[in-house]
């Protein structure tokens, strides 16, 4: 286990460290550090919150789960009154510095559906209380979120909760036909939304919208290509000129390829790949099972949001505005995502913790050859 949080913390630090650079490089020729200055004080929250948290026994989230839970309903409610409106959706509150409330409905729906999967695993099989209640506490919170509207966060949470529910024990087949109901209904308000509908036929065909709604993509495929096995050198990329819009955001992963090279890019797959083998390996060992729970849904949240962002700027998926965790800029995601991992280190150590009073119980004398 102590290889496992190791390696996590390692990845974490190397992604953290890469993301400050990159950001400050993607952003010198504009605004200098004005960008790197509040990322690092963030950072620093994160640093300080995902701390305490590695240092707490996660049973305590437990009791905690339904109030934090509703907490973030509330503040998603609020955001669509009093949300601060940006390139026509409404996502921040701000209270004196912009604040992201869907950030903190990720984390406090997995721990809400690991409390309920851990509490009622017997009771997953059936109807009610297997699907319909823990289908309705996430349809609460994906439905407030798709009306800001954020719609790449409502698909990321709601595959999350997926693959939470079928960890817990829920049948397939009460599971499939509303997962299904729900991605039609995606699919309609997709059609039916024209900002959504041309990011679909931007994708489909680039080539004819290089020049609009295309532009990012294939600035990006650009900045690939120039970068090559090497890159052109740190500070020397030209697409964050200007070419690539929200190149700091979700998009700086073309910025780092540019500028490092695929070698470099395919590191930060690497290190997202072992994060979320070493979220596995937490969560198969953890000591219980509101602990495996909420560790396969955090390793289930970095891994399909590094896949959701690394796949829209190569242009295996539509454009779907999720930052890339750990790298882009957006202080609400580092801040949440390093609690998340946190969390992670918590139900490392209570499993490590429970293995070595096992051991004590046991006596060095009783333990088998065998086992030794």
């Amino acid at each position: 286990m102590k290889v496992a949080v190791t390696t996590l913390a390692c990845c974490v630090a190397a992604l953290l460290a890469m993301g400050m650079v990159m950001l400050y490089s993607s952003s010198m020729s504009q605004v200098g550090a004005n960008y790197l200055k509040p990322q690092l004080v963030w950072c620093a929250l994160g640093l300080i919150a995902g701390g305490v948290m590695a240092t707490l026994n996660y049973r305590w989230l437990e009791k905690l789960a339904l109030p934090i839970f509703g907490l973030a309903v509330v503040l998603l409610a609020l955001v669509l009154v009093f949300g601060v409106r940006v390139n026509g959706a409404r996502r921040w509150l701000e209270f004196g510095i912009r604040f992201q409330p869907s950030e903190l409905a990720k984390l406090a729906l997995i721990v809400a559906l690991a409390w309920y999967g851990a509490r009622f695993r017997r009771h997953m099989g059936s109807f009610w209380r297997g699907m319909v209640v823990p289908a309705t506490m996430a349809g609460v919170v994906l439905g407030l979120i798709v009306l800001e509207p954020d719609v790449g966060t409502t698909l990321l949470l709601g595959a999350v909760c997926c693959i939470i529910l079928l960890i817990a024990g829920i049948q397939l087949k009460y599971f499939l036909p509303p997962v299904l109901i729900a991605l039609l209904g995606i699919s309609l308000f997709v059609w039916k939304n024209p900002t959504r509908s041309d990011r679909i036929y931007s994708w489909l065909h680039l080539e004819e919208t290089k020049m609009d709604t295309g532009r990012q993509v294939y600035q990006a495929r650009l900045a690939f290509g120039s970068g090559g096995w090497s890159g052109v050198g740190l500070g020397d990329g030209r697409q964050k000129l200007g070419f690539i819009p929200f190149h700091y955001t979700d998009f700086i992963l073309p910025v780092i390829g540019e500028e490092l090279g695929i070698i470099a890019t395919l590191g930060i797959v690497a290190a997202f790949a072992v994060i979320v083998l070493c979220g596995i390996y937490i969560a198969w060992n953890a000591r219980d099972g509101f602990g495996s729970l909420c560790a396969t849904g955090i390793a289930s949240l970095i891994g399909l949001q590094a896949f959701i962002n690394i796949a829209v700027v190569t242009g295996v998926l539509p454009n779907k505005g999720l930052p890339l965790p750990f790298i882009s800029l957006g202080g609400s995601n580092l801040t949440m995502m390093l609690v998340c991992v946190g969390l992670l280190v918590s139900v490392a150590r209570g499993a490590h913790l429970s293995e070595t009073q096992s051991r004590e119980a046991v006596g060095p004398d009783e333990i088998s050859p065998a086992n030794s």
